[in-house]
């Protein structure tokens, strides 16, 4: 058939139109690409993304969030440490994240105040925190801390010659307290002379008084215990148990007991091994399972410390956080060279417990539960050891119990239901007779019969 010239030319008019919006909608869908993104996990479990709980969070901070992780030059671990950060990326434009060699940028490492390979340092609205692994778990409940907008106090006793939370003294807590004010946590003394209690105490600190507690200010004590407040109770040896400075009553009520005595621990191996000069400083190695200890994975060291005995008529839950090691005792008499345990001297042998928890829940009160720590030593938050080992993580996961911090967030862990493989005996035995008899005889008898066929040509 014929066609016209006008019929020609609409269809080049067509031609030319079809080409025209081919190339747009072409460039349009590569504009959306690079504008948008669309992603499905298809995976059992949705493993490979982050639960909602944690989607919720990062769309309730508005400000960046910068997290810097540092490690060393292995592009398999780089790959998978990227790998989980994407995830929160995606879900939130400005969360930026650099992987970072601390062996090459000494000084933002230092600025950081990073120690070892691993450690991730997050970072919001002029607060930061460091935890020693990365997960979704640890993130968000880090994230989750970080976005806590509010003041909370740390109110400290003073008048008796305790740790001073300010003083940048080696036996004074200044580098503790500003860490802890990174976090938005603020350190403040009280004289309980002067007035009682403030209202919006979070947690009360005493932190090993040296001199008596007057009757009137120990009434302030017990207030803020039976009014359901948190505590941190530090005491160093050389306070009398029965008399304990003015807190003996204090220790009947929270049903505890300091021993007499220092910890002290005579392996000099270990010591050599840990660089340790003298038998009172106490390493704790181990941990008890608890929400404090989680992410402890180092060594703690406790300088000049007692022990802790606990009651069992209590309606309090006791956890055990640190203790020494077996071979450890609490020595009654002076230290001095040579040291050798004499229970007939009044020495207690160990392992003693130096750091517990008492968890206890309200019903009468706007909080649900009620937590105390008590320690027998002080020294382990000083400016002198607060550097050293894990005493900072113990230290700032201490608090972030007594504040209820560890619950905050609480992150399901996705477990994929096609990771492993449940076979039955008789389903193993099918298995291997089909590998082992029938596939070789299978292939023996097919290479036979080839090989028949070939000669008979």
């Amino acid at each position: 058939m014929k066609t016209s010239k006008s019929i020609r030319f609409q269809l080049q008019i067509q031609k030319i139109i079809f080409i025209i919006l081919l190339l747009s909608v072409v460039g349009l869908l590569a504009w959306a690409s690079q504008k948008y993104s669309v992603q499905y996990d298809w995976t059992a479990g949705q493993r490979n993304t982050i639960s909602q709980s944690s989607i919720e969070l990062l769309h309730s901070m508005d400000d960046p969030v910068v997290v810097n992780v540092y490690l060393q030059d292995d592009p398999t671990v780089k790959a998978a440490v990227a790998e989980i950060l994407k995830r929160y990326k995606r879900e939130k434009n400005n969360f930026n994240f650099k992987l970072i060699n601390p062996d090459i940028d000494i000084e933002l490492a230092q600025l950081d105040k990073v120690t070892r390979y691993g450690q991730v340092v997050i970072k919001y609205q002029g607060r930061s925190e460091i935890v020693a692994s990365l997960s979704e778990s640890t993130l968000s409940s880090s994230l989750q801390r970080l976005s806590y907008s509010g003041r909370r106090s740390l109110v400290y006793i003073a008048g008796h010659d305790e740790r001073n939370p300010s003083s940048s003294d080696n036996t004074d807590f200044s580098q503790f307290t500003d860490k802890l004010a990174t976090k938005g946590i603020i350190s403040t003394q009280h004289h309980l002379l002067k007035a009682s209690l403030p209202d919006d105490t979070d947690i009360l600190v005493i932190a090993s008084p040296n001199k008596t507690l007057l009757k009137g200010e120990l009434e302030h004590i017990k207030k803020h215990i039976e009014q359901g407040g948190n505590l941190l109770w530090m005491m160093d040896p050389g306070a009398n148990s029965k008399t304990l400075n003015g807190l003996n009553e204090l220790a009947m009520l929270l049903n505890i007991n300091f021993i007499d005595g220092i910890i002290v621990d005579n392996n000099t191996n270990l010591r050599k091994t840990l660089g340790i000069q003298h038998p009172a400083m106490i390493p704790v190695l181990d941990y008890y399972p608890h929400a404090i200890t989680k992410n402890l994975s180092y060594n703690t060291l406790f300088p000049i410390s007692r022990g802790i005995t606990i009651g069992d008529d209590s309606d309090w839950q006791k956890t055990i956080i640190a203790q020494s090691l077996p071979q450890s005792w609490s020595e009654s008499s002076d230290l001095v060279d040579g040291i050798v345990f004499d229970s007939n001297s009044g020495d207690i042998a160990g392992p003693l417990p130096i750091v517990i928890a008492l968890e206890r829940t309200l019903t009468n009160n706007n909080k649900s539960s009620q937590r105390i720590i008590i320690t027998g030593d002080s020294d382990f938050l000083a400016n002198s050891y607060v550097g050293i080992g894990a005493n900072l993580t113990l230290g700032l996961s201490i608090i972030d119990w007594l504040n209820g911090d560890d619950d905050l967030i609480s992150i399901e862990i996705k477990n994929a239901p096609d990771t492993n493989l449940q076979l039955d005996d008789t389903e193993i035995m099918v298995i291997g007779f089909g590998f082992f008899i029938l596939l070789p005889f299978g292939l023996l008898l097919t290479g036979l019969l080839i090989w028949f066929k070939r000669r008979k040509r």
